[in-house]
């Protein structure tokens, strides 16, 4: 029997390697070494698509996709059916099972889309679970070969090393924690110089052991049980600790690179609100003052413009306590089981879009199809979810770059598009972008307003309807981010 499947080419696969290779010995890594890593997966076992997912502490979300698979970006993944968890944790490194056996939702999803067989390997950092790397197939009855297992073993593996090195990874605050037992390690003389250097130490520092051992110790060096941060020419903060080694003059010296530490929650809150609260009640104070003082000297269209800006501004500050308001309540998106049904999604989106304001209508061009299959979710939701995506798009589309707005259907969801040409979006800002409070820019470098919450609240309002929300870099520059609800003729679920 000739095999059908076309040939890996070894070359490509290791000449991709190698560029995350030279990622993690730069410094670099998290997200875009991620993904790159899951490309590879598709290519090294000739699967039609890839993802990995990561784990969080009640759930999982996919956070890197290729192929067949791109449409699941941003999904949020219920824990796992016990029956493939048992598959991954026992036994071989490398299971293989038909998409049919997850009993999920998502195995369902794989199979209505041709995707019938499964490979997949869970992957540990230092004794934690955090995510599972997968590839999948069109053909039921095929089975992956020995190389091919070999290959998914072994990329499982260098993600684990990925999140082991701890830089950028976990992609969510509150991912895995894991524990590094086995980090960057040194051995350090009387002299401080270095007797012994691990190849954990090697990656994070990017210096190899042959031009370390030997060397004065690099770093400032602790003493007692402190422990000491230190910001290293790449850019990358890590943490120090140092140890007497019984019994000798020789110090252990353990370090790893600083965990991001999140914001305090409510001191941002107060200074990101104050700001952006204070510039709509500054403009409606002063063109309201003007008005009072100056109303016989003003004409008529003087009187009309600012009538028109008091307006405006208040309509803008409107919207800002409304998400502040969402935000902070229990559910925050003004959606629930009640309010979910069919509805057309072409039209629903040609009403929201008339509620866009003026400069947006005009760097909005709308592409949509004539008609869908209906999709299953809020309708009045909608135009709450377009208004935060575009202006979104344009906070970060210098002198209102034009944003497109397109929509389409697969076999279980309809989807529609905001992308723009703006200054674009890097891998490792695509999730925390919808984290609450988080902003691109921060201090003297914001160049546009907004409070943080924009694309948190979208991202909670669509997965109340059982659907998911994604961002991705757009090739030739720019961020698409796209929403995908389940269609009312799929059982009304995503």
């Amino acid at each position: 029997m000739v095999d059908a499947r076309p040939p890996v080419e070894g070359s490509a696969v290791f000449g991709a390697l190698t560029e995350v290779v030279e990622q993690l010995n730069t410094g670099g890594a998290g997200l875009a070494a991620l993904q790159r890593t899951v490309d590879v997966s598709m290519v090294a076992t000739g699967a039609t698509g890839a993802v990995f997912i990561e784990y969080a502490h009640d759930s999982g979300r996919v956070v890197a996709v290729a192929g067949d698979l791109d449409w699941a970006l941003g999904r949020r993944v219920d824990p796992l059916h016990p029956s493939l968890r048992g598959l991954l944790q026992y036994g071989s490194r490398v299971r293989e099972f038909p998409s049919s056996l997850m009993g999920t939702l998502g195995g369902h999803q794989l199979h209505s889309r041709g995707l019938h067989r499964i490979m997949a390997a869970e992957v540990s950092a230092s004794g934690t679970a955090v995510g599972v790397l997968g590839v999948t197939y069109p053909d039921a009855e095929g089975a992956a070969d020995t190389d091919q297992r070999a290959a998914l073993g072994f990329l499982a593996s260098f993600v684990s090393l990925q999140y082991g090195l701890g830089r950028g990874l976990p992609v969510y605050r509150d991912g895995p924690a894991i524990d590094p037992t086995v980090g960057p390690f040194a051995l350090i003389d009387a002299e401080q110089r270095v007797r012994s250097w691990n190849s954990a130490a090697a990656l994070l520092t990017a210096r190899p052991a042959e031009t370390a051992i030997g060397a004065p110790w690099p770093f400032p060096l602790p003493v007692a049980d402190e422990t000491v941060e230190h910001r290293m020419s790449c850019g990358t903060r890590i943490e120090i600790r140092a140890a007497r080694v019984p019994g000798s003059t020789d110090r252990a010296v353990s370090f790893r690179a600083r965990p991001e530490q999140p914001p305090d929650g409510r001191d941002l809150f107060i200074a990101l609100t104050g700001h952006e609260l204070r510039t709509p009640i500054t403009v409606i104070r002063g063109y309201t003052d003007t008005l009072v003082d100056h109303w016989e000297s003003l004409d008529e269209g003087a009187r009309r413009e600012a009538i028109f800006v008091v307006g405006q501004r208040a309509r803008q500050l409107s919207r800002l306590v409304d998400r502040l308001l969402s935000a902070a309540g229990d559910d925050g998106t003004g959606v629930d089981s009640a309010t979910l049904m069919p509805f057309d999604l072409v039209e629903s989106l040609a009403a929201a879009v008339d509620e866009l304001s003026a400069e947006q209508r005009r760097s909005l061009k709308v592409m949509l199809p004539r008609s869908l299959p209906k999709a299953y979710g809020d309708r009045v939701s909608l135009a709450t979810v377009l208004v935060e995506l575009v202006t979104n798009a344009g906070k970060y589309s210098p002198n209102w770059v034009e944003v497109e707005l397109t929509a389409g259907a697969d076999p279980q969801t309809v989807w529609f598009r905001v992308a723009d040409r703006g200054t674009g979006i890097r891998p490792e800002h695509v999730e925390r972008a919808f984290e609450r409070f988080w902003q691109l820019e921060t201090g003297d470098q914001r160049t546009g307003g907004g409070v943080g919450l924009g694309l948190y609240l979208v991202r909670r309002i669509v997965e109340r309807q059982h659907g998911w929300v994604s961002l991705r870099p757009r090739k030739g520059g720019g961020t698409v981010a796209e929403v995908r609800l389940p269609r009312a003729d799929g059982h009304g679920e995503a």
